[in-house]
């Protein structure tokens, strides 16, 4: 799924969002079940993740293991993670979560790999 953000913001960057074989979407699925004035900053960082590409700096995006890297969305007292990675131009979001411990859980680190590989394998031309 490509992510639906202005075109034209020159950055040479395309954000899609990573979807199963039998099409559910994990980013989609947070963001839909997010409180509207979340989703709507979360759609903020991901347009910024857009824009800036791997220049994005710290605090707003971090690298974890390997290719995966994560998007820090912190709302109040939520702290909303997107993990992805970069294959060429394209930045593939895997999945989001609400982040409940200091550390970023390895499960969910495993998770993106799990999906970065499925992607790699099925999408790539």
């Amino acid at each position: 799924m490509i992510y639906p953000l202005d075109a034209g913001s020159g950055s040479g960057y395309e954000l899609r969002f990573y979807e199963s074989l039998s099409g559910r979407c994990p980013v989609q699925e947070i963001l839909s079940a997010m409180p509207a004035k979340h989703e709507a900053k979360a759609q903020k960082f991901l347009h910024l993740l857009e824009e800036r590409g791997p220049s994005l700096p710290r605090p707003y995006a971090d690298a974890l293991r390997g290719k995966i890297r994560e998007l820090v969305v912190d709302i109040q007292h939520h702290g909303y993670r997107f993990l992805y990675f970069f294959s060429g131009r394209t930045i593939v979001m895997t999945h989001g979560f609400l982040k409940k411990t200091q550390q970023t859980p390895v499960e969910e680190i495993s998770r993106a790999e799990k999906y970065m590989d499925d992607w790699l394998r099925r999408d790539q031309p």
